[in-house]
């Protein structure tokens, strides 16, 4: 589990998230009519400024240490907020033991990572990557004055930081910081896709009859893939009132078999590295599928290269077999044609606006500091 140093954490949780409300304190949320926006908690309410400074910082390579790195390096627009690696590595190299999550509506996820069930809110996962140190990504982990001065020194962010802060006089620290990446993130909404336009807008014509019949495949008791990519979100980890997170969208599908038992590689065991439990082996969060088409490789670990590898897997019922794997993985068989199908609705599940909306792209010019290279 990555380990953040204390202090970072003690002056990041200055303000403390709180319960989340659908409050929208005047912000205009870029949804359709059928989807609600997504939850924000209580003490960092939505407002342009506070985005306006998050986009500006989540392309900033100033935020790492020596100044290669943004958050932008691993969750590239193009590519629906992922980084076409199996693995991302970190400043000095050091390779991350999972894959980079795609950050498309992210601000309705319940849980952030792909195996910690207590982290639940943007504000304090932005503090991973800055300052973890088991992997080093951002390598920031005791230079905090460093990246406060960094920023203040720049013209560009003390009145960013009053008009999204002014509550705060405009401080520049780690609870500004976070929040204000966390309300950029929340943005990141991904809700007009072709199939969002034929399934939810009422367009016949939006799908293609492939994609149709793949959807019929996708839905159904033969193949089960709905029962953990169901909903609007395509995913099953959503919040649920009646089973704790630990519980609930987490599933072990079949990957690895070290011992006969079910054991997974030891810097990967999924949930029960966090809960202790040995039925937990394996167990990793549901990922939504939107945008699948375009975030490979696939599965925690991005051992899974392309679409058709990916239903190869599902269909052998998983490419390890255990007593802990998910039985809603029971296998099944395709002929090349429902493969072709199934594909053609995946690839419906794509979003372009999403992948090319100048509001979710870089706002910094070419050359700028935030983008020219290694700090000196």
């Amino acid at each position: 589990m990555p380990r953040v140093r204390f202090r970072a954490f003690a002056l990041a949780l200055l303000w403390t998230c709180s319960a989340a409300t659908q409050g929208t304190g005047g912000y205009r949320w870029p949804v359709p009519e059928w989807l609600p926006p997504p939850l924000v908690p209580d003490d960092n309410p939505q407002t342009d400024a506070k985005v306006d400074l998050g986009r500006h910082l989540f392309y900033d390579k100033r935020l790492s240490l020596d100044g290669t790195m943004a958050c932008a390096t691993c969750h590239e627009q193009a590519r629906a907020f992922t980084d076409g690696r199996a693995r991302p590595t970190g400043i000095t190299g050091q390779q991350h033991p999972r894959n980079a999550q795609s950050l498309a509506n992210v601000g309705y996820w319940p849980v952030l990572t792909w195996a910690n069930p207590l982290l639940r809110h943007l504000e304090r996962q932005a503090l991973l990557p800055l300052f973890g140190e088991s992997p080093v990504e951002m390598g920031m982990a005791g230079h905090e004055q460093e990246l406060f001065a960094r920023l203040a020194a720049d013209p560009a962010y003390p009145e960013r930081f009053r008009r999204a802060f002014p509550e705060r006089d405009g401080a520049i620290d780690l609870a500004t910081i976070t929040r204000a990446l966390a309300a950029f993130q929340r943005t990141l909404i991904s809700a007009d896709s072709p199939y969002d336009r034929y399934r939810y807008g009422g367009r016949e014509d939006a799908l293609s009859p492939a994609a149709k019949r793949g959807e019929a495949l996708f839905f159904s008791e033969r193949l089960e893939c709905f029962h953990c990519h169901g909903g609007v979100h395509l995913t099953d980890n959503l919040v649920h009132r009646r089973k704790p997170f630990a519980e609930f969208g987490f599933h072990n599908t079949g990957l690895y078999d070290r011992d006969g038992k079910g054991a997974y590689p030891a810097d990967n065991t999924g949930l029960a590295e966090h809960t202790g439990r040995a039925d937990d082996m394996g167990k990793f969060r549901t990922p939504s599928l939107r945008n699948v088409a375009v975030t490979a490789p696939y599965m925690h670990d991005g051992s899974v290269a392309t679409l058709e590898d990916a239903i190869r897997h599902y269909a052998a019922g998983g490419r390890a077999r255990s007593p802990l794997t998910s039985p809603f993985l029971p296998g099944f068989t395709l002929t090349p044609q429902e493969t072709a199908d199934l594909v053609a609705f995946l690839e419906s599940l794509t979003d372009p606006g999403f992948l090319s909306n100048p509001a979710l792209s870089d706002p910094w010019p070419a050359g700028s500091a935030a983008t020219s290279g290694p700090v000196r």
